[in-house]
């Protein structure tokens, strides 16, 4: 079948088996309605390129020691002294790192053509907007090169499980889930696998012609690999499936150890928590024998800052902050992701512990001020897929959780009270759709 010109556009060098699986995907009587078109876009000699970048990120070592930058950082503050106009319009590159300003997703925000190399072709540039949780919605500049390089992290992940991706032709890799009232949903076919496919699909069953469709379609497809946040997740298990992935991957929110063995128990496989950025794509692996997100890009280095900008002491929690990256179209210097965690080394590299999306928060509780992490200890028996937790002026607290998790309002309010007092705990619900801040607090000395 011959390929019409938009798939030739999006799919450069798609074959007939490629194009056998598109139809598949399309065309399957229990297919959703597709909001969106994409594809791969890489051109044949790209398509190489990413296999080869594949076999070195997945076997490349971590050298980076916390606190010590790397011996590429200068080159790199060099190089984008010359050609980022945020850098060069300061002049020459300071002596040293920690003279480097840092900045902020409010700088990236403000003009992000000012943090583009001169030198990145522009022909075809893509873009795509993250919005996270702090009020300054971002267009981040990439490319479809920049584009595949994500797979290469997840595999690196994955490798560590003993995991090696199989998918091939006329198989099915990869199904990324999501489930929005409005969700960007389409098909693709992945060339450095094979044209393997894949698919974007919302489980909100406004997508579908019948809600029983979604498991139909999925079991059709027997993705070797699944993709999603908790809140996908967590409708995830709602369906009647009979195929199980061999790994589930989740990305975007924080996975509470829960809805984590949830996951593992239904479906007899390992879940990856992945800590991503949009900003800088995957950052880390949750390891359990670790007890944090072991750091995944050879290329980024990672320090932790107080607020004032400096480095805090070894294990001291402050602010992640990021420099390098695979994005050639946004390489960064010193950029403050508005995430919190404490870092330490260990024999497989450097590791995340305690990571808190945003700002920690302290609490008052019965024992004193408690930090926001002594809360989210006290949820993890309950499989949440997402949470609100504020606590007023006066001491009260609000939990507000997920409409199809308020079964378990009850335990999870007395599990509270244990650390707030008998009846300073109301259990609401939570009415936002997508990602939402977890901690806050009227309480005058709750950020310090």
């Amino acid at each position: 079948m011959m390929t019409d010109l938009a798939d030739r556009e999006r799919f450069p060098t798609l074959t007939t088996e490629g194009q056998r699986m598109l139809d598949f995907l399309r065309r399957h009587p229990s297919a959703p309605v597709f909001r969106n078109a994409s594809g791969n876009r890489l051109q044949a000699h790209e398509v190489e390129a990413q296999q080869a970048f594949e076999r070195e990120i997945v076997n490349a070592p971590l050298h980076a020691t916390p606190g010590k930058p790397p011996p590429w950082v200068d080159p790199l503050i060099a190089r984008m002294h010359a050609t980022v106009p945020h850098y060069r319009q300061r002049g020459s590159p300071p002596r040293a790192f920690d003279q480097v300003a840092p900045v902020s997703r409010a700088d990236l925000s403000a003009d992000i053509a000012q943090f583009v190399p001169d030198d990145v072709p522009l022909e075809r540039m893509i873009q795509f907007r993250t919005t996270g949780t702090t009020g300054h919605p971002l267009l981040i500049p990439s490319h479809p090169v920049v584009a595949a390089r994500y797979a290469a992290f997840h595999k690196r992940a994955l490798r560590r499980l003993g995991i090696e991706a199989q998918y091939g032709a006329g198989q099915v890799g990869v199904v990324l889930l999501g489930f929005q009232e409005r969700c960007f949903t389409y098909v693709s076919v992945t060339p450095t696998m094979g044209e393997s496919g894949l698919a974007k699909l919302n489980l909100h069953p406004n997508d579908w012609r019948d809600p029983l469709d979604r498991a139909r379609y999925l079991d059709a497809l027997a993705p070797e690999i699944v993709a999603g946040d908790p809140i996908s997740f967590t409708e995830y298990l709602t369906l009647p499936l009979t195929h199980a992935p061999r790994a589930l991957i989740s990305v975007s929110m924080q996975l509470m150890p829960a809805l984590r063995m949830q996951l593992e128990q239904r479906f007899g496989c390992p879940v990856l928590d992945i800590y991503s950025l949009g900003e800088v794509g995957p950052v880390g692996v949750f390891d359990a024998a670790l007890d944090g997100h072991l750091l995944l890009q050879p290329q980024l280095y990672v320090e932790i800052l107080d607020r004032d900008g400096r480095p805090v002491n070894p294990g001291t929690s402050g602010e992640i902050t990021v420099t390098g990256g695979f994005n050639d179209c946004l390489p960064l210097l010193r950029y403050r992701t508005g995430d919190y965690a404490s870092l330490r080394s260990s024999a497989h590299g450097p590791v995340l512990i305690g990571l808190c999306g945003r700002q920690p928060v302290r609490y008052r509780a019965l024992a004193g001020w408690i930090n926001n992490i002594d809360v989210t200890h006290a949820l993890e028996p309950f499989p949440l897929s997402h949470f609100h937790l504020h606590q007023g002026a006066d001491g009260n607290v609000s939990l507000q959780v997920a409409p199809n998790a308020m079964h378990y309002a009850v335990p999870a309010r007395a599990s509270l009270e244990r650390l707030f007092g008998a009846g300073t705990v109301a259990v609401e619900v939570l009415h936002a759709a997508d990602k939402t801040l977890q901690y806050t607090s009227s309480l005058e000395g709750s950020h310090t």
